[in-house]
Order: C-alpha cells, then sequence, then structure tokens
C-alpha cells in the first residue's frame, strides 16, 4: 500500500504526470542511488549501488561503492520493472527483468523509503519510454505507454514432467510474462529452470484441460496441456481454480495473432541447443 500511496500522491498531489516542470529527476534521463539489492546465490539483500543512463542505454549496478565495473548492464531495450511486495516479503519491493543471452535474469530488489523506490519505477518508465521513441518513430505516445512496464499475467505452482512425459512431476513456480512462461525452483530465483514460448492458435499452439490419459507421476489432478508445434507440455494444478485461471491465461495469449517481432523471438527458442 506504500508504493500505491506514493503513486496516487505522484499523479494527484504533486500533478508529476501533468506539468513537466513538476517531474521528479526520474524524468532527466540519468538516476544513481543505492538500493537493497537480493544476492542471486546466497539470498542475503545487500546495499548495491545503481545507475540508469539513458546515453548508455542501461541500467547497471555495482557490488562495491568505489567499483569502476559494473557488475551487470540491463539493456533498456529489454528492461522491465513491477511491484511485487508480497513476493519480495517488503512493502516495498521491485523485481526487475532482463534479457541476457536471450534467456531472463530477476532481479529483486527493495528501498526503505517508498519515494524512492517508485522514483526509480518511473525513472526506468521514463527511460523505457524515450528508448521506445527512438525505436518506433511513427508510433503515437497512446501505442507506446503499454510498452513501457508490464505486470505478469499470472504466476504460481504448478507441477510439471519433463518432454519423454516419464519422468516424475516436480513442482515448480510459474510466471507468465506475456509469451514467455518460465518456470523456477523458488519464486525469487534468479534465473529461469527453463522457458516455453507460447505463440498463437493460427501457428498451431493450443491449451487442452487435462492430461493425456496414460500420464503417470503428478501429484496434483487437475492438468493441463500446451501442444506446441514441437512437443506437448504437460502441467498439473492443485485445485481446479488455479487449472481455470491458468487456461484462461494461457488462452489470451494463443488467442492473440503473433507480432513480427514475436516471430525471431519463437525462432530462437527452437534453436536453443
Amino acid at each position: 500500500m506504500l508504493l500505491r500511496e506514493q503513486w496516487i500522491r505522484a499523479k494527484y498531489e504533486r500533478n508529476e504526470f501533468e506539468f513537466i516542470e513538476k517531474q521528479e529527476p526520474y524524468s532527466a534521463g540519468y538516476r544513481e542511488g543505492f538500493l537493497w539489492k537480493r544476492g542471486r546465490d546466497n539470498g542475503q539483500f545487500l546495499s548495491r549501488k545503481f545507475i540508469l543512463s539513458e546515453r548508455e542505454g542501461a541500467l547497471k549496478y555495482f557490488n562495491k561503492q568505489d567499483a569502476r565495473d559494473p557488475k551487470a548492464v540491463m539493456k533498456i531495450e529489454t528492461l522491465n520493472a513491477t511491484f511485487q511486495p508480497a513476493k519480495i516479503g517488503n512493502p516495498c519491493g521491485l523485481q526487475i527483468t532482463y534479457l541476457k543471452d536471450n534467456s531472463t535474469r530477476n532481479i529483486f530488489v527493495y528501498h526503505s523509503d517508498a519515494k524512492e523506490m517508485v522514483d526509480w519505477f518511473n525513472a526506468i518508465r521514463a527511460a523505457r519510454f524515450h528508448y521506445l521513441q527512438v525505436a518506433f518513430p511513427g508510433a503515437s505516445d497512446e501505442e507506446l505507454v503499454p510498452k513501457l512496464t508490464r505486470n505478469f499475467m499470472k504466476e504460481g505452482f504448478m507441477e510439471k514432467t519433463g518432454p519423454k512425459h516419464t519422468e516424475g512431476f516436480k513442482k515448480r513456480w510459474f510466471t507468465m510474462d506475456d509469451r514467455r512462461l518460465m518456470y523456477f525452483k523458488d519464486p525469487l530465483d534468479a534465473y529461469a529452470l527453463g522457458e516455453v514460448f507460447i505463440g498463437s492458435k493460427e501457428n498451431s499452439y493450443t491449451v487442452l484441460s487435462g492430461l493425456p490419459p496414460s500420464t503417470q507421476g503428478y501429484h496434483w489432478n487437475h492438468g493441463i496441456t500446451i501442444v506446441t508445434p514441437d512437443r506437448k507440455f504437460l502441467f498439473a494444478c492443485e485445485t481446479e481454480a488455479e487449472q481455470r485461471d491458468w487456461i484462461a491465461a494461457f488462452q489470451r495469449v494463443i488467442n492473440r495473432p503473433m507480432r513480427p517481432q514475436e516471430y525471431a523471438v519463437e525462432a530462437h527458442f527452437k534453436h536453443k541447443p
């Protein structure tokens, strides 16, 4: 609720979205500060310096205050940010994602000051907006705004089995980020164990309720089958309500025609080693 309050204050009390002269420095194209970042391996939150630079087209963070070289460079082109207070366990938690070697990398951060966290979120959105204006010069502001940042379509636990469908089902945390379905051992993992591309019905992608009759090894009884041009993916949900919600999320994506750039993403998934 702290984050929502600051968002509302920025919009209605400080009028930051209406008057340029009232906007915070997040619209200046550069932001530097310290955030508490969750360690990739040990799960401990430590203070790290972050720099967002539109000129360099990247968000960077440094493991040491005086370090010259960043620990990670996140290109604004693939950057996304979404508030995740419950998932991170902090009222000001923010999940940042970007593509590294075309695989998703998760960064989990927070700040004790809600306004500071909202300002970082807005700075990322502003940087994305300016990037998209250059990348899509003919697009209107109304077309670009939905592309600034996005919330995940659906998250939660499901069981899954391997490509041969003979392996035992394992409980995994799933995140559906538009057409990328990712699964993790733990919700706060830095990298996914695997990613699945979800295409459109015109390209032979289908979602079915239930599992093939011969399927064994699952513990949860509410199955889902995703049919792709290459193989079938089998999942199981704990409750019928979860099964229904996941199928609805898959269906929304499958019913939407693919954009030209999404064909390139699909091709990369097919040619992964």
